[in-house]
C-alpha cells in the first residue's frame, strides 16, 4: 500500500502543480487585461501593471486550490483508468477508497503549504502591489525603508512603524506642512484606526505644534485626523489578512463590543479551505470511476471546469447573502463547503464497494 500512496499520490501532486499554475497564469492574465483599464492614469503603467500582477498571484493561488485538487485528482485517477491501472487494482482487491486515499493525504501537506501561504507569503505582497498600485495611480508617493513604512500626499508626510490587524497602525508619526512648505505640526500615535472615509482615530498622541518660534506639547488620549492619503496603501482587505492576525483582530473587535461581521466570515472561510480540498477530491472520485475507461482527458477536464466554476459562483453567493442578511458567519461561511462534502460523499457512497 505504501507504493500505492506513493504512486497515486505522486501523480495527484503531479497534477495539482499543472493545474495550479495553468489557471493561475489564465487569471493573472485576466487581471493583468484588468489592469490596463487603468494604464494611463496618474504614473501608472504597463510596468506597474505587470510588477501588480505577479505580486498578487500567492493570492490567486489560494483561492483557485480547491479547483485545482478537483482537476488534479480527475486527471490523476482518469489517468490510471485510461492506463487499464484501476481495473487492474480493483482486480486484485483494492477498492475505490483505497485507491482515493492517497489523494487524500495529499491533502493535508497542502493544507499546510496553503496555511503557510495565507500567513506569510500574500500579506506582505498584497500589501506590496496595493501601495505600489495607489501610489502610482494617486501621484502619492509612498517607500518601504527598513520596517518603517513612508507616504506622503500633499502637505502631510506619514511614517508608520508596524502594521497591525486589518486596519490597525502601530507607533504613527505625522509630519503636516503649510502650503508654504513650512511645519506646522508633528503627531505621535500609539495607534491608529482607519475608519471609513479616510478618517483616522488616533489614540494615545502627542502632539507638537510650532507656532514659528517654539513647539508646543500637547497630550491628548483619542482625537481623530482626516488625509489625502489613499486608505488602500496601508489597509489590507480581510481576505489577504495572516488567518492568525485576523483571529486575533476578530477576538479584540468582540472585546470591544464593535461589529465584526465581515473579518469574523473570512476567518470562517478559511478555515473551510481543509473542508473544501477533500470535499473536491471526492467529488471527482465518483466521476472517473463511472466512466468508460475509453473517456478522454477533455471530457474530464470539462467535468472539473463546471464542476469548480458552479461550486465557486455558488460559494460566493451564498457568502454574500450571509453578509447581506446578517447570517451567523460560520453557517454562511461553512455551508458551501458541508454542502460541497455531503454531495461529494453520497456520489462516492454509490460507486464505492467496500
Amino acid at each position: 500500500m505504501r507504493q500505492l500512496d506513493r504512486y497515486v499520490g505522486g501523480q495527484a501532486l503531479k497534477f495539482f502543480v499543472l493545474s495550479a499554475a495553468v489557471l493561475t497564469s489564465l487569471f493573472s492574465l485576466l487581471e493583468f487585461v484588468d489592469q490596463l483599464r487603468s494604464v494611463g492614469h496618474g504614473n501608472y503603467g504597463v510596468a506597474d501593471a505587470l510588477v501588480y500582477v505577479a505580486l498578487t498571484v500567492p493570492f490567486r493561488l489560494l483561492q483557485l486550490a480547491p479547483v485545482s485538487m478537483l482537476l488534479a485528482t480527475l486527471l490523476a485517477l482518469g489517468t490510471l483508468g485510461r492506463h487499464s491501472e484501476l481495473l487492474i487494482l480493483k482486480s486484485v482487491g483494492v477498492s475505490e477508497a483505497q485507491i482515493v486515499a492517497p489523494v487524500l493525504k495529499l491533502a493535508v501537506p497542502l493544507v499546510a503549504a496553503l496555511f503557510v501561504l495565507a500567513q506569510f507569503v500574500i500579506p506582505p505582497a498584497q500589501m506590496m502591489a496595493q501601495a505600489r498600485r495607489s501610489s502610482a495611480l494617486y501621484a502619492s508617493e509612498s517607500i518601504n525603508k527598513g520596517n518603517v513604512f513612508w507616504a506622503h500626499r500633499g502637505g502631510q508626510y506619514l511614517s508608520v512603524q508596524r502594521f497591525e490587524y486589518s486596519n490597525i497602525l502601530k507607533d504613527v508619526d505625522i509630519y503636516e506642512f503649510s502650503p508654504g512648505g513650512s511645519l506646522q505640526d508633528i503627531l505621535h500615535a500609539d495607534e491608529a484606526d482607519i475608519r471609513p472615509g479616510g478618517t483616522w482615530l488616533l489614540s494615545g498622541v502627542q502632539k507638537r505644534s510650532f507656532d514659528g518660534a517654539a513647539f508646543h506639547l500637547e497630550r491628548l488620549a483619542t482625537m481623530t485626523w482626516s488625509t489625502s492619503i489613499p486608505t488602500d496603501l496601508l489597509v489590507l482587505p480581510p481576505e489577504s489578512m495572516p488567518p492568525l492576525a485576523l483571529y486575533q483582530y476578530v477576538r479584540d473587535l468582540h472585546g470591544r463590543h464593535q461589529q465584526a461581521l465581515r473579518y469574523e466570515q473570512e476567518l470562517w472561510v478559511k478555515a473551510s479551505i481543509p473542508l473544501t480540498l477533500v470535499g473536491m477530491i471526492l467529488l471527482a472520485a465518483p466521476f472517473v470511476f463511472g466512466l468508460p475507461r475509453s473517456q478522454n482527458s477533455g471530457r474530464l477536464l470539462a467535468v472539473g471546469a463546471v464542476g469548480g466554476v458552479v461550486f465557486t459562483l455558488g460559494q460566493q453567493i451564498a457568502w454574500h447573502l450571509a453578509l447581506l442578511l446578517d447570517l451567523n458567519p460560520m453557517a454562511g461561511a461553512l455551508a458551501p463547503s458541508v454542502a460541497l462534502m455531503a454531495l461529494a460523499v453520497a456520489l462516492f457512497g454509490r460507486v464505492h464497494r467496500p
